[in-house]
């Protein structure tokens, strides 16, 4: 059976404008009539602090716009980390039907399945655009649908923070040996690399990074950017922030669906979900662009030192992701069907990238 569930999205709006039409004025047509639309309530659990206005904001930008489409037929309820379950148990909850979707970080899971890091971003990976290119037209949301269906999910990617931060740091790194036993937070492969790079790593969600990183739980954190790591006050608990984050350089959050649940679903509402989680993944990654930059000048006017990697970090962090990659490949053949397709998409992509970007960017920065 294939898989690919996306439309053009001019079939999503006039799907879309169909069903809107249909609820609000009875007919919009042969075929569709506003009584054959039922009334569809879910709940949805997510990630994410409510404070953190903007990743969350992922999640009820979906349920808004579901809502907008449909005249109020189709609800979703968007619940917080920790109020119906904790943050990184969201995967499960939208597996065994607790819920019927989600809002989370697809690399959260990859001790569930290593191939799920995908889904979310691989160190030394893709950038927003170039992930978000590979999800729409490279193959990529086939694969992580087929990676998810062994959970009895399909997915849709439903946010993207742009490129990451390198993390907060207490005390200055610029040597493999300052990393030796250094006690991080930091998911997904990136996690993976800094273990075999001698880091301590450890896995907290959002909420509770901070007193983990202010009391001395933890020697250092990353989180995402500049707007959200000023609002949960990590630029309190540690001075040193790094940079690029090369293990998160265009991050998707996605929404899990229950398999089950969506197969219930009308076409008209499927297509409305689907075109809600574009519609937030495009919103989440502009409204992070336009909050960072005053974020950052703001947490180095109160004294936060911004501190490159130095590039013998840099560089082991990318001999190990790679060879770290192939090791998998060799051993999970899940892993190695998504890496394959992912590796070839990443080597195209960046050689045009190089050309059409890098080229303007790096003039750019020189001549400032």
């Amino acid at each position: 059976m294939k898989r690919r569930h996306f439309v053009s999205n001019a079939a999503l709006g006039t799907v879309s404008a169909a069903a809107l039409g249909a609820c609000n004025q009875g007919s919009t047509g042969p075929g569709i009539q506003a009584n054959t639309l039922p009334n569809v309530q879910w709940k949805m659990v997510t990630s994410w602090p409510t404070s953190l206005d903007t990743i969350y904001g992922g999640a009820t930008t979906v349920c808004d716009r579901v809502q907008e489409m449909t005249g109020g037929r189709f609800t979703i309820k968007p619940y917080a980390a920790g109020e119906i379950v904790p943050g990184l148990e969201v995967l499960d909850t939208v597996q065994n039907g607790t819920v019927e979707c989600g809002h989370t970080a697809s690399y959260y899971y990859v001790g569930k399945n290593a191939a799920l890091g995908f889904g979310t971003s691989m160190p030394f990976g893709l950038t927003a655009t170039q992930q978000n290119t590979w999800l729409y037209h490279g193959g990529g949301l086939e694969a992580m649908h087929k990676v998810y269906s062994d959970f009895n999910i399909i997915n849709f990617p439903a946010g993207n923070s742009g490129a990451q931060m390198g993390g907060w740091f207490k005390r200055e790194i610029q040597t493999l040996q300052d990393l030796q036993g250094l006690k991080m937070r930091i998911p997904g492969t990136g996690g993976e690399v800094m273990t075999r790079l001698g880091v301590n790593v450890q896995v907290l969600p959002g909420g509770e990074i901070y007193l983990a990183l202010d009391r001395g739980a933890i020697d250092a954190a990353e989180w995402i950017g500049p707007y959200d790591d000023e609002k949960l006050g990590l630029n309190k608990a540690a001075k040193f922030y790094y940079y690029p984050g090369w293990w998160e350089q265009g991050p998707t959050l996605d929404l899990l669906v229950n398999k089950s649940a969506w197969d219930k679903l009308p076409q008209e509402y499927q297509a409305i979900l689907q075109s809600a989680a574009k519609d937030a993944n495009m919103n989440m990654l502009a409204k992070y662009n336009a909050l960072n930059p005053p974020a950052l000048k703001r947490m180095i006017a109160e004294g936060t030192k911004l501190v490159p990697y130095s590039t013998e970090i840099l560089r082991a962090a990318q001999k190990t992701s790679f060879e770290l990659y192939e090791e998998k490949a060799r051993g999970d053949a899940t892993f190695k069907e998504v890496y394959q397709g992912w590796n070839k998409f990443r080597e195209e992509i960046q050689s045009w990238n190089n050309i059409n970007e890098l080229s303007f960017s790096d003039f750019v920065a020189s001549n400032s």
